[in-house]
């Protein structure tokens, strides 16, 4: 799974990236056409304690790579109008399955002159967003006119025009693709198109460093309201002080959050907020040589979980073995013992596995 960090200049998609991969990415590189990517772990207490119990000789955890860089987006001044995106924005963009757009919450983030309002900027990026879709369909629609008036036109082209007239009326509205309803046919004749206000999206408020409790709720609340009325999560955070955890020893990290009342570091909810917008799940094959979580859509069938795991498992489906997370916990982590227990059930390929299901696949091909 691929995610992009997005936002205006000076907002702190650097500081972000650096903190969510433990990197060291140079702050002051603004403007180069650099792009930064990296792999990134799915933090899960189910994965680690599979682990521990497991002992494997190898493991292999969830991961979630992140790009940030490559194209930039300039402020206006006034905070205003917004400039021309550059085409090399929106090619990246398109890459991605889920953004994450980073909005300043505090003025010496912004450029000279401009006011705080993180609503603002995120529903200026948001637009753009929306507006480079419907860029595209407006070009494809025209080519898809003229093969018509020239009785030329294929059946297939004919239904994708349909299907575009719809997206783009839904757009005109400033409405996203994502919030339109289309059908699982529909869905797949305009799939290359990916169009880029499909994409689900997160919004990091980056707030101040030494921002107070009460300073975060204000500068909060007005974006709060605007993710509710626009059905898109929201987390709070400040990236240069979770740039600076990231880089610290997993014992001094966890001690030094546990100093400030922190329980979990912010880059870690928003790694499962990542994996919530993108309707995904993880279960896990375990054992001696190996333990791994794998990653498969919500409602995935058994099926689709062998065939993740490989496509001969799915050719020669038979069953699949299968004990909740839970039971395995409760029998110590051994999964003899939760099979003797009776926690474990055979299933057919129709069975919809459940987050945190642990699988053995039998096969024959």
């Amino acid at each position: 799974m691929k995610t992009g960090i997005i936002g205006l200049a000076h907002s702190g998609k650097t500081s972000l990236y650096n903190a969510l991969t433990r990197s060291q990415v140079n702050l002051a590189t603004y403007g180069s056409n650099e792009v930064n990517t990296g792999v990134i772990p799915v933090p899960d207490e189910r994965f680690e304690y599979a682990v521990k119990q497991c002992n494997p000789k190898k493991i292999t955890p969830a991961t979630i790579e992140v790009t940030e860089g490559g194209a930039r987006i300039e402020r206006t001044p006034e905070g205003g109008k917004r400039d021309k995106f550059g085409a090399d924005f929106f090619a990246n963009v398109r890459n991605m399955d889920a953004l994450v757009l980073v909005v300043a919450a505090f003025e010496n983030a912004l450029s000279a002159g401009a006011s705080v309002d993180p609503a603002r900027d995120a529903n200026q990026v948001l637009e753009e967003l929306l507006l480079a879709d419907l860029t595209v369909i407006e070009g494809r629609i025209e080519r898809l006119d003229k093969a018509r008036l020239q009785k030329r036109q294929t059946p297939g082209e004919a239904a994708e025009q349909q299907v575009l007239q719809r997206i783009r009326e839904h757009l005109e509205k400033l409405q996203p693709v994502r919030t339109l309803e289309l059908s699982e046919e529909e869905q797949r004749s305009i799939r290359s198109y990916a169009f880029v206000s499909g994409k689900p999206i997160i919004i990091a408020v980056n707030v101040a460093e030494d921002a107070t409790a009460e300073a975060v709720a204000d500068v909060s609340k007005d974006i709060s309201a605007y993710c509710k009325e626009q059905h898109i999560q929201m987390i709070t955070l400040s990236a240069r002080v979770e740039m600076e955890v990231a880089q610290m020893e997993p014992d001094d990290e966890r001690e030094f959050l546990a100093a400030m009342g922190i329980t979990e570091a912010a880059r870690d909810r928003l790694i499962r907020a990542c994996y919530a917008a993108l309707g995904v799940m993880s279960f896990f094959t375990v054992g001696e040589d190996e333990v791994r979580a794998w990653t498969i859509p919500n409602n995935a069938t058994a099926l689709k979980a062998a065939e993740t795991i490989h496509s001969d498992l799915a050719r020669g489906f038979i069953r699949a073995e299968v004990i909740g997370f839970d039971d395995f916990r409760s029998a110590g982590g051994c999964w003899d013992e939760a099979r003797s227990a009776g926690k474990m059930h055979l299933e057919g390929r129709e069975y919809l596995v459940k987050d945190g299901d642990i699988l053995h696949v039998r096969f024959k091909v």
